[in-house]
């Protein structure tokens, strides 16, 4: 079996601390033995306990490349990026034709594509080991996970069984309201999981129906000859033998604020945070500035590069309504040789501020208007003209101040 992650998403639904680049999955705010990491970390790790890290792989946009490898230490093998962000159809797609391609999968073999950042135990992965069986067992072209509800919620689709005791799906229900979401778990229905089983075969035999190459190099090439379209809508709403698993263990979707702080072990995350005669409220904080809060209850505190949000928790799910321009800057970049940060601009200037890791090098070709200053820690700055190599040794950052002209 291979297993695709699917790492994509906007930035907005854990603003301020997200971006375009640094999406939800990126943040490092859940507790792993003495350090924080990120969703996306804390599944790779997971990956790695089940000996899986050999067969799995990441689909997503170059702009996640950097932080991919930054995060995760991984090579760019790894990773299959989409020549431009359309939808989880192309992207699945063009994923088959590199294992097909590239890695030399063979035709049977099962294909398990999941979300970059679920919230699970280990459990949870092992199910979706089961998918190769069910497929075979079911003859099923498509195989899928379903959660099994704790509760009849709005938020997500659900899969619709033939009977209460069947693996065979019937059709698929998007998000009901709660009346009718509690008289389709009534009739044995269940969350999806937004996991997908098949065999490459299948989709290398969809795309020749499509009149679509099943060479990656060539495909990538004609990316655009795929229909922009969820994965849901070109493939598993065409099948007609799907089955599905069932999984009854621990599984959430850490993708707003109010969801996500309920899963961390401590109430302030980063700089200094003083909490006086608070109640149920988080704070977390990026920036290197102290944050007070006195007589607050159910508040979300989030701190960052990008601005300041705070919300109760009820309505923090609400902070993709603010204004558009806000979503598109982009001060905090993670690249594989570290961490970009914009300190400050103005009409006048632009400070930049370049963390290296150890071992890492970084090239910049300075213009005349643009001093680079050493700050702390070791590395070595080698000059010719205005370009320089800089090599960190241990804890080097250092700032690169631009005079606008």
């Amino acid at each position: 079996m291979k297993v695709l992650l699917l790492s994509g998403g906007s930035g907005k639904r854990l603003w301020p601390l997200s971006n375009n680049q640094r999406s939800k999955q990126f943040i490092k705010i859940l507790r792993h033995e003495d350090n924080l990491e990120s969703m996306v970390q804390r599944v790779w790790r997971q990956l790695g306990t089940l000996g899986l890290q050999e067969d799995a792989y990441i689909a997503t946009g170059e702009g996640q490349r950097s932080i991919l490898k930054h995060q995760l230490g991984i090579d760019d093998s790894k990773i299959i990026t989409e020549p431009t962000r359309r939808d989880t159809f192309p992207a699945i797609a063009l994923a088959s034709t590199y294992m097909h391609t590239m890695v030399g999968a063979d035709l049977d073999e099962t294909i398990a594509v999941l979300p970059v950042d679920p919230y699970v135990d280990l459990s949870f992965f092992k199910k979706v080991l089961e998918l190769e069986n069910l497929l075979d067992e079911e003859k099923a072209s498509l195989g899928l996970i379903g959660i099994q509800p704790s509760l009849p919620s709005e938020k997500y689709g659900y899969i619709v069984p033939e009977s209460a005791s069947s693996r065979k799906v019937k059709r698929f229900q998007e998000k009901p309201n709660r009346q009718y979401a509690k008289e389709l778990i009534d009739e044995g229905a269940v969350w999806n999981a937004g996991v997908f089983g098949f065999k490459l075969s299948t989709m290398l035999d969809l795309l020749k129906e499509m009149n679509i190459t099943t060479d990656f190099n060539k495909l990538q090439q004609n990316y655009d000859l795929l229909p922009k379209d969820s994965f849901d809508y070109e493939f598993s709403e065409k099948q007609d033998n799907i089955a599905f698993l069932r999984y009854d263990g621990f599984w959430k979707d850490l993708g707003t604020w109010n969801t996500l702080t309920e899963e961390m072990d401590t109430r302030a995350v980063g700089y200094t945070t003083q909490m006086i005669d608070t109640e149920n409220t988080h704070v977390i904080n990026e920036t290197r500035l102290p944050i007070a809060a006195i007589g607050v209850k159910d508040l979300v505190i989030a701190a960052g590069p990008e601005g300041i949000f705070v919300s109760t928790k009820e309505e923090s799910p609400r902070v993709k309504e603010i204004s558009e321009e806000l979503f598109e800057s982009v001060r905090y970049v993670e690249e594989n040789w570290g961490v970009r940060n914009t300190l400050y601009e103005s009409k006048t200037a632009l400070t930049r501020l370049y963390q290296i890791l150890d071992g890492k090098e970084i090239f910049l070709d300075l213009t005349q208007n643009q001093k680079l200053i050493k700050l702390s820690g070791k590395g070595t700055i080698a000059q010719t003209d205005h370009a320089y190599s800089v090599t960190g040794i241990k804890d080097f950052s250092f700032v690169v101040v631009t005079e606008k002209i």
